[in-house]
Parts: structure tokens; sequence; C-alpha cells
């Protein structure tokens, strides 16, 4: 929560606020996220309009996870850009008697407290890479052993083709008869 009183509703008052916060809970997806109580800096800039408090700047943390090719721990260094206007209370409320169907998703000041944990997470979530790696040239594992392919690159299985296995038998009955005669 930020504090907005030291604005005074007055247009054209500006604040800027350096903070070192604590991450909330589930600040990611499944795959990549920011650990709970993890250190997220904020660089904020909170101005009074008409219309509220805009709050504008650059949240940074490191999002931690796992890579999705070959499951290695990865690490990244996540820096997004928060804009959010935080509406007087008694705007939205003439707004909403108005008729003004957008009004109910406005952000509001509650008691000139500004909750920017929604703005943030929004931001965040949406930066954070959807398929992590912890390389570009991630080979993975092998699908059929599970060995990572980075350490043996030229690791392989002789693997038949199910559709073929009906050749593949013939084949293996023909050998056996041929040596058969042979012999």
């Amino acid at each position: 929560m930020l504090d907005t009183h030291e604005l005074s509703r007055r247009p054209g008052t500006m604040q800027e606020v350096s903070r070192k916060v604590q991450a909330p809970a589930d600040l990611g997806t499944a795959v990549i996220g920011i650990p709970e109580g993890a250190d997220l800096m904020l660089g904020l800039r909170l101005e009074s309009v008409l219309e509220g408090v805009l709050v504008t700047g650059v949240v940074r943390g490191t999002a931690v996870g796992e890579c999705v090719r070959c499951l290695d721990p990865v690490s990244k260094q996540v820096t997004v850009r928060v804009q959010e206007l935080f509406a007087y209370p008694e705007r939205v409320q003439a707004a909403e008697e108005s008729g003004d169907e957008d009004a109910e998703d406005e952000a509001v000041l509650v008691d000139d407290l500004a909750d920017i944990e929604p703005a943030v997470r929004d931001s965040l979530v949406t930066a954070l890479p959807f398929q992590p790696l912890c390389r570009q040239d991630c080979p993975g594992l092998c699908s059929e052993c599970g060995a990572r392919l980075a350490e043996d690159p030229d690791h392989h299985h002789d693997v038949v083709d199910p559709r073929w296995s009906a050749l593949q038998t013939m084949l293996e009955e023909s050998s056996v008869s041929d040596d058969k005669k042979e012999s």
C-alpha cells in the first residue's frame, strides 16, 4: 500500500517512492515465478491528477523456476513498467451513479492508500517467460530414458516405429528361415 495523503489532492503535485518490499504469494506461474517473501524493488512516481493519483514506475525482482526442457533451475531478473490510475472514491461513485459501467473496474484510493499489488502482479506475471529455458540451445532430456542430452549429445535409442513392427517380424522370421536353409 502506498500512502498518497501528502499529495493533498492538488493536481500537479508529485512524490517519488523507492522501496524494497516482500513479494506476495503466487506471483508467477506453475513453471516460473517470484518466490513469496523475495525482495521486489519499487521505483515509483505518484502524481496527483484531477481524477485521482497516477502511479508510474519500475518494479524489479528475481524469478526462479525450472527449464521446461531439462528441468534445471532457472533464475531470471525481471524488470517491468507499472502504470495505474487510482481514482478518488467520490469520482468513482459519481461515475457509477451516472451509469458508467467501466467505473467498477477502476482502481480506487481507500483512505488515501493505493493498493498497487494487482498492478504489480499483472505487469510481472505477463512479463515472465512462458517457457523458461536454462539456455537458448538446451537440448533437454531423452524422451525414452530421461538422460540429459547436454551431457551426452550422441545419446540415442534404436526404436522401431510400431507401425512397422509387423514388417520387422516378417524380416526376422525370413532371416531365421534363411539361416536354417544354409545350415
